[in-house]
């Protein structure tokens, strides 16, 4: 009989078991399972490297939106600009075509006055004098050739001004759809951000130590990445400084000009520290990353785009060993991120939302996180 019970295909006809034994030993098995269902969340709880690594990421997604958000906030300033201008001009137009309908209308009065058709022997047998058919048949000649010129004006006021309605209506479409834009971006931002803080929020005060500790080890380790670069950089100095012909000194040395408007960038920067970060913003009470460098180099003369990815290509990129103060580093195959060079492999930038304008090393999130350097100007 128990060779028979063995056969039986396990958790078949459970409805249809017969035994106590077999009905105890089914509920505890399915007791264990369940048990184990439970546990398994706690068994799959991410480390604080993990944590950590999905934090960065969130709000490099976050800062990577923000970028999205300023384009498109950017885009549709100037969008709205252009439909204002067209709205404008619409209305001038329009202003015009009346009095060009006004004009056409005075002109047909007049020839109802006079008589609509040309002179002829009838209006000179009308005329109490030849002086006065002359008169009459100079009048209507003067006449007919100012309608013509307002019939001209008007048909072609018409067309421009229905012209111009054509594209005030576009672009009123496309700022439509640029706004569309700006509202998904800025959701995105805002969920991003949301999601970071929450995770960090479900962490222990013991877990936020730990993470504290491992932040403070990625610092220490960028700082001696930025140590070994800022002696590699003086190396090369000084071999440039002792080469004896000009063909033997750095070719991308920046000359006295970039270095006076580097100090200029570099003393507004430092002027900015400990403000914070705001993701949109531009100064002068908080910054994001672009909105940084943008300020800074402002105040040193220089107009840089808005957005990282259109920074990247405001110069003249550069070789990090040749990195000068002043030039700007990009962070990440997104270019998401960048930051104003000072040199010694530090810099000033604008971190994260919950951080303040600092002094960093530039291999704050690793070496492969630098995407490039760029010399502005």
């Amino acid at each position: 009989m128990a060779s028979h019970r063995k056969s039986r295909p396990v958790g078949t006809r459970v409805a249809g078991i017969r035994t106590p034994a077999l009905a105890t030993a089914a509920l505890t098995s399915v007791a264990l399972l369940s048990q184990s269902a439970n546990a398994a969340p706690a068994d799959d709880k991410p480390s604080l490297e993990e944590v950590e690594k999905k934090v960065d990421d969130l709000y490099r997604q976050a800062e990577s939106a923000t970028d999205n958000y300023n384009a498109a906030k950017e885009k549709t300033t100037k969008q709205r600009k252009q439909v204002d201008t067209l709205l404008q001009d619409v209305a001038q137009r329009t202003q015009k075509l009346n009095e060009a309908r006004e004009e056409l209308g005075s002109f047909a009065a007049a020839q109802y006055r006079t008589g609509a058709a040309a002179p002829d022997t009838a209006t000179f047998l009308l005329a109490d004098t030849p002086q006065d058919y002359f008169d009459q048949t100079q009048l209507m000649g003067r006449l007919t050739s100012r309608q013509k010129g307002a019939v001209d004006d008007y048909v072609s006021e018409q067309s421009a001004t229905m012209k111009k309605r054509q594209e005030a209506s576009q672009s009123l479409q496309t700022l439509t759809e640029t706004q569309s834009d700006l509202k998904t971006a800025k959701a995105t931002v805002q969920k991003k951000l949301a999601d970071a803080r929450d995770l960090l929020s479900e962490l222990t005060a013991q877990e936020k130590a730990r993470l504290a500790a491992i932040e403070k080890q990625k610092q220490q380790e960028a700082a001696r990445k930025a140590a070994e670069l800022a002696q590699q950089q003086a190396a090369a100095e000084k071999a440039a400084q002792e080469a004896t012909t000009p063909q033997q000194s750095t070719p991308t040395a920046p000359d006295a000009s970039y270095a006076t408007k580097a100090a200029k960038a570099l003393a507004f920067a430092r002027a900015q520290i400990g403000k914070p970060y705001v993701w949109g913003a531009t100064g002068p009470d908080s910054y994001d990353c672009s909105g940084l460098t943008q300020a800074a180099w402002k105040a040193a003369g220089v107009d840089l785009p808005r957005v990282t990815y259109d920074q990247v290509n405001a110069g003249t990129t550069v070789s990090l060993a040749d990195a000068q103060p002043g030039d700007l580093v990009f962070f990440y195959d997104d270019i998401s991120h960048v930051g104003l060079y000072i040199g010694n492999g530090m810099m000033i930038h604008a971190p994260k939302p919950g951080a303040y304008v600092r002094e960093e090393s530039i291999y704050y999130d690793g070496e492969s996180a630098i995407h490039s350097v760029v010399r502005p100007a």
